[in-house]
Formats: structure tokens, sequence, C-alpha cells
């Protein structure tokens, strides 16, 4: 067994999917790894970037299916911080938004083991690869983003208060919870707000479809969209439709 203390642990961002969008940093954090523990939706040409000798290992989770608890993912964490160098705990899109990545922290943080994390890019910024802006001026004020599926089963609080604001809504997990997304929007009067679901943002099998808040359940069930996939609410989601519609008038004109 090796001497604790040398251990650095890497935390690290895969970003969408696409292996393109990692990180210079990540990217070496990864060619350098004896362990890489790693996620569901991790693409696994982004393993393969590892070295022959990397031992991989599968701490993933199926969406509303079966997974590894995250008490054990923990305990893996210290069973290779003790006895390798460079171990890398690789999570999808960004481990530190709805990605649990500080709770890892945590767990080693008192265990004299050095700790990087290193940023990826989160599935929503996969909406602009899309051509949907999170901010645009003079349209959106912000963003928020906020969790479909709390710990307890139940959707965000916060979701009232966003549908009230004048910036985009980003809804991550939130696919079990889209009618009680889309009557929020009605209740509030905003059911016609433009909407987006975006499946495997990034990826080859991408699928996107545009709808209104208050249809967001028949287009998902129209288009068969599943897990994993980010809601996108706002304004800036027509933004490219409108764009498209100025253009062809002034064609005309």
């Amino acid at each position: 067994m090796k001497k604790i203390g040398k251990t650095s642990l890497f935390i690290v961002g895969s970003g969408p999917g696409d292996p393109e969008l990692l990180t210079i940093k990540a990217y070496k954090a990864l060619k350098n790894a004896q362990i890489i523990l790693y996620d569901n939706l991790i693409n696994k040409e982004i393993l393969q970037l590892a070295n022959k000798n990397c031992i991989k290992h599968y701490v993933g989770k199926h969406p509303y299916g079966k997974y590894v608890p995250q008490e054990e993912i923990n305990e893996l964490i210290l069973h290779y911080c003790t006895r390798y160098d460079r171990v890398v705990r690789l999570k999808g899109g960004d481990p530190y938004l709805f990605g649990r990545g500080f709770e890892e922290w945590l767990t080693v943080q008192d265990k004299n083991i050095a700790v990087s994390y290193i940023p990826g890019i989160s599935s929503m910024q996969g909406a602009g690869i899309n051509n949907i802006p999170l901010t645009h001026r003079g349209i959106s004020e912000g963003v928020w983003a906020l969790t479909g599926m709390k710990k307890d089963g139940s959707l965000s609080a916060d979701l009232p208060l966003a549908v009230q604001s004048r910036s985009t809504v980003v809804i991550y997990m939130g696919m079990r919870k889209l009618d009680e997304i889309a009557r929020t929007y009605v209740l509030y009067g905003k059911g016609e707000t433009p909407a987006a679901i975006i499946q495997h943002a990034s990826l080859p099998q991408q699928k996107q479809v545009l709808c209104k808040a208050k249809d967001l359940v028949r287009a998902s069930k129209e288009h068969g969209l599943g897990h994993p996939a980010i809601i996108v609410i706002g304004d800036v989601v027509d933004l490219q439709h409108a764009h498209s519609l100025a253009v062809a008038h002034r064609s005309i004109v």
C-alpha cells in the first residue's frame, strides 16, 4: 500500500459528450490517470484517451434505474486514493453543477489528499450548439439552472419564482416532471413561452424539439424523447426562428 499524502484526486468534467469539447487540462488528467471512476453518461471515446494500463471503474447510474450509491462511490475514491497517485473522478457535464462533485471533494478534504477540480462544459451550454443562447441582450436577463428532481422526488420549489422572472430557465433531470413544469407555466400565464427539449446534446444521436411550455408533455411523447435531456424555457428559444423570419422578410421586401 502506498503512503497517503502523495495522492492527487482530479474531479473532472467531461462536458456534454463530444470528446472535442474537453478542456486541455481534462485531457492531460485523463492521459496521466492510473484510475478513472466514471459515470453512465461518459462517452466511451473519452475513456479511450487513457493509457493502456489505466484501470477504469464504472460507478454510474442509469436514469431511474440501477445505480452505484454515492456512499459506495465515496468509499471507492478513498480506496483508490490510498493505493494510487493519480485518481480521476470523471463526470458528465460539470462536476459542480448537479454533479455531486463537491460531495466527493468533502469526502477527501481532511485525508491529506490533494484535489484538483477541472470544470467541464455543462449540458445546458449545449443549447448553444442548437442555436439557443442562454442569454441575449434585451431578451433574457439571466439564467435559472434548476433540478427537476430533488432528493425527495419533488420538483424544485424555485420554479414558480423562475417562471415569473425575465430569465431563461434550464431544468436538469426534469423529464419525469414535464407535466408539473407545464402546469406551473400555465398557472402563471406563461404557457405560451417558447421551450426546447434537448437530448444527448453535442452527440451524433442528439435530438431537439421546439414547442411551447404548455405542450412539453405532448412534444416529448410525439418525438419519443427520454433521458438524458435538458429543458430550456424562455424567449431565447425562439430567436433562431425570429431571425429566419426577419431575413425572409427582408429578402421579400
